[in-house]
């Protein structure tokens, strides 16, 4: 469904519109917990759904589990090489960390090269760390991959920028595997592949038994949750898994159930996957800043923000960047002189005071929508695990959008309040920083208790 085009008059009127195209009621919030209820249902059933529902062939952790355990955590641009000691009673060691950046040319790159990347970065952090006593290795990979077991997976497709080929349909363990062989790296075992989502779940769950879903809310986003085994339709046989839980990879960022503004088309359109990934192009901070671009443009051609000469630089695309929207939305300097520093550097030098100001309006009006979807999708998956709330659930959350924009989590429990109204106090929403990799540690500690191999599932269908 799509908004029509804001009427052309004055600023204040514009701005009402705008507020109200983007806006997110309770009754429209309410629709999209339906909505996802449904899609979730399909996605366990193998039926065509816009959420893949992918198992993740793992359990939570006891907090008992015990040893030393390394972790390869590709989430993004950055590679994160790191070592845990997991002492059990859901305490854990001070870990040692690498960080690695991956370069556009390896983003882009054949299957050898970039799986190379990976092994030797490993290579380097166990030669430096002089690591010689951990060999169970848990690869956290944040992208859409069709798991049968908790240490194969075949990648779904790329996300995030990412476009290296000969990987799409493969084993992405296989590959991992064979650039260890080819760099001379023995003694490492991968014994479990991780989402990233589903790693921040299992490293507050370590030291928090209520947790039960893990989000990740940064430049993409993904959310996971328990589900019991009999509920995964999807799955024809679990092989050696012997858990009556099973984490479930939602990949929520492709539910496409939500009301699209012009603005979201546009943007849409212009992406490298259109039609493609819906909710992540309205939540995470790959897109709102684009999103936010688009739209100041708009009020700029039509006369109602900025000189016609800024018209040029607001027509490049990116340069308008979701860390903007954070900086201008803190402002809380007399004149807005923060707003007003970040325009001159981007080349729009004279703004006015009113127009800092509409700046400010349209960064919150777009976040606030953000946030509010992000709610009524959280709350979708706590009552489709607790119908009636009658337990405890703890919301694991990683990423910088969360934790570095000033209102998304204000807004997020505001609008899970409005949805839950007094059963919203038995939802801890709990900041998990750089969780991902630890969590990769905690599964392959938790794969090392017994291997689950052999299951089958059905091809799912998405829409």
């Amino acid at each position: 469904m799509t908004e029509k085009k804001i009427p052309k008059d004055g600023l204040r009127t514009a701005m009402d519109d705008l507020k109200r195209v983007f806006r997110v009621s309770v009754p429209e919030a309410n629709r999209i917990i339906y909505d996802f209820h449904r899609e979730m249902v399909r996605g366990l059933s193998c039926k065509k759904s816009s959420l893949r529902m992918l198992p993740a062939y793992v359990d939570r952790p006891t907090g008992g589990e015990k040893g030393k355990f390394i972790a390869l955590d590709l989430g993004g641009t950055n590679l994160r090489a790191l070592e845990f000691e997991l002492k059990g009673f859901g305490r854990s060691g001070k870990p040692k960390i690498m960080k690695f950046t991956l370069s556009k040319e390896e983003m882009d790159a054949d299957s050898s090269r970039f799986f190379d990347f990976i092994a030797k970065s490993l290579k380097l952090f166990l030669k430096k760390e002089k690591i010689r006593d951990a060999s169970a290795l848990g690869f956290t990979f944040s992208f859409p991959v069709r798991q049968s077991g908790i240490k194969t997976g075949i990648l779904v497709c790329w996300t995030k920028g990412f476009n290296v080929k000969g990987v799409i349909g493969r084993d992405v363990v296989g590959l991992l595997t064979k650039a260890l062989i080819r760099n001379r790296i023995r003694g490492i075992d991968i014994t479990a592949l991780v989402n990233d989502t589903v790693g921040t779940l299992a490293a507050k769950a370590y030291s928090d038994r209520n947790c039960d879903v893990g989000i990740i809310l940064g430049t993409g986003t993904n959310a996971c949750y328990i589900e019991p085994v009999n509920n995964i339709i999807k799955i024809k046989s679990y092989g050696r898994y012997s858990s009556s839980n099973m984490v479930v990879n939602v990949e929520w960022g492709n539910f496409n159930k939500l009301k699209r503004t012009v603005f979201d088309d546009i943007l849409d359109k212009d992406s490298a996957n259109p039609a493609e990934q819906i909710l992540e192009k309205m939540v995470s901070g790959m897109y709102l800043g684009e999103l936010a671009r688009i739209v100041l443009l708009h009020f700029n051609e039509r006369g109602l923000l900025f000189s016609p000469t800024s018209r040029k630089i607001l027509s490049k695309k990116g340069i308008f960047k979701t860390d903007h929207m954070s900086g201008i939305e803190g402002d809380s300097l007399y004149g807005l002189k923060t707003i007003d520093r970040l325009l001159n550097s981007l080349g729009i030098i004279g703004s006015t005071l009113s127009d800092r100001t509409a700046v400010k309006n349209i960064c919150s009006i777009i976040s606030e929508r953000a946030s509010r979807i992000t709610a009524a999708c959280t709350a979708a998956i706590i009552t489709r695990m607790d119908p009636d709330l009658s337990r405890m659930h703890t919301i694991a959350i990683d990423g910088t959008l969360y934790e570095k924009h000033p209102n998304f989590s204000k807004n997020m429990r505001q609008c899970l309040i409005e949805l839950l109204k007094g059963r919203a106090s038995r939802v801890r929403i709990s900041l998990a920083k750089d969780a991902s990799g630890k969590g990769a540690a905690i599964i392959a500690a938790v794969a090392m208790k017994g291997a689950w191999r052999g299951a089958k599932i059905c091809k799912t269908t998405e829409s």
